[in-house]
C-alpha cells in the first residue's frame, strides 16, 4: 500500500512539475529582463527537472538520474551577468530576520535593470495598491535611499506632489534638484513637522533602521495611509490613539507579482525611469556592504558578474 501511495504522490509531483515548466517558459522573457539576488535564488530552486531526472525505486526511495546543472529540453538555464545589493541583503547576511540560508547566491541581467525587481517593484506596488498613483495627490517619502529615490521617481511620474522626509539635511539638494521632489522635510525639526500635519494623502516609509513612526502618523490627512516597505529588525512603537483620529491606516507591503512587475517595467520605459546605480566588481562586495551600512551609496550597488568571473591571464 505504501508503494501505491508513493506512486500516486510521484504522479502528482510530475503533474505539478509539468505545470511549473509551462509557467517558467511563459514568463522567461520577464526573467531575461530583470532579476534580483533573492528572487533568482528562489527561481533556481524551483526550475523544474525533466520527467526522467528521477526514478521511484520499489523500496520507496528516489533515484536521481540527472546531476544538478545538467539540462535538457524541459529545463531553463540562464547566465548571471549583473545583480544588485540592497539593504535586505544586510539583514540576510547578518540573519537579523532569522531566515537566512547561506551562502547567498548572486543574481542577474542588465545593470540598470537589476534593481527593478527589488527597489522598483517594492515601491511601485504599494503606490498602485493603496491608490497613491493618482495625479494631484500629495505623497510623502520617508528615507532617501535605494527605495526612497525610486518612490520619488514613480510618484512624480504619476503626477503627485512629493515631499521627502529625512533625518539628513544634506540630502535636501539631491532630493529637490536632482530627483525632482517638490519639498523636503527634516523629521527632527518638530516645528516644521507640526506645520505639515494633515497635509499628505499617504506616506511610503522606506527606512529599514529602527525609527519613530508616531510623528509620521500625524502627517497624513483623514483616511490617509502610512505604508511600511522598510523592514527594521526590531518592533516599532505604534500607539493606537493617533490612528483613531482621522481613521488612518498603517500598512505594509513587500513586493508585487509578475503581472504587476511587467506593468512596472513598461511604465518605467515609458517615463524613462531608471534607478541610480554604482556598478562594482565581485571583489568589492565586502566594501560595498560596509558602505551600504553607512548609507554611502547613490543609490544601489550592482555587481557586474560577467567581468568578475573572467579568467585571469
Amino acid at each position: 500500500m505504501k508503494h501505491n501511495e508513493d506512486y500516486i504522490m510521484l504522479a502528482n509531483l510530475k503533474n505539478d512539475i509539468n505545470k511549473k515548466t509551462t509557467m517558467y517558459k511563459e514568463n522567461f522573457s520577464l526573467l531575461k529582463k530583470i532579476c534580483h539576488v533573492s528572487e533568482v535564488t528562489h527561481m533556481i530552486n524551483w526550475i523544474p527537472p525533466s520527467d526522467d531526472s528521477f526514478t521511484l525505486n520499489t523500496d520507496g526511495t528516489v533515484k536521481k538520474n540527472k546531476e544538478a546543472g545538467e539540462t535538457d529540453e524541459k529545463d531553463v538555464a540562464f547566465k548571471v551577468l549583473y545583480c544588485e545589493i540592497c539593504h535586505s541583503d544586510l539583514h540576510m547576511v547578518k540573519n537579523e530576520w532569522g531566515v537566512s540560508t547561506y551562502p547567498l547566491v548572486p543574481g542577474l541581467p542588465l545593470e540598470a535593470a537589476a534593481p527593478f525587481l527589488c527597489a522598483g517593484i517594492t515601491v511601485y506596488s504599494p503606490l498602485r495598491y493603496f491608490g497613491l498613483h493618482k495625479p494631484g495627490l500629495h505623497v510623502g517619502v520617508v528615507g532617501l535611499g535605494g527605495l526612497g529615490h525610486m518612490v520619488v521617481k514613480y510618484a512624480k511620474a504619476f503626477g503627485a506632489n512629493v515631499t521627502v522626509i529625512s533625518t539628513s539635511p544634506n540630502k535636501e539638494k539631491e532630493a529637490l534638484e536632482h530627483l525632482g521632489a517638490d519639498s523636503f522635510l527634516i523629521s527632527r525639526h518638530q516645528d516644521k513637522m507640526q506645520a505639515e500635519v494633515g497635509t499628505l494623502d499617504g506616506i511610503i516609509d522606506t527606512v529599514s533602521a529602527n525609527h519613530p513612526i508616531v510623528p509620521l502618523i500625524g502627517l497624513p490627512k483623514s483616511h490617509g495611509k502610512l505604508v511600511m516597505v522598510g523592514a527594521p529588525d526590531k518592533p516599532l512603537e505604534l500607539p493606537v490613539f493617533p490612528l483613531l483620529q482621522g481613521r488612518k491606516l498603517v500598512a505594509g507591503s513587500a513586493i508585487g507579482g509578475l503581472k504587476e512587475t511587467q506593468e512596472m517595467i513598461d511604465f518605467s520605459a515609458k517615463h524613462n525611469i531608471k534607478p541610480e546605480i554604482e556598478v562594482i566588481d565581485m571583489d568589492y562586495v565586502n566594501t560595498a556592504m560596509e558602505r551600504l551600512l553607512k548609507a554611502d551609496v547613490k543609490y544601489r550597488f550592482v555587481i557586474e558578474i560577467g567581468n568578475s568571473l573572467k579568467p585571469t591571464s
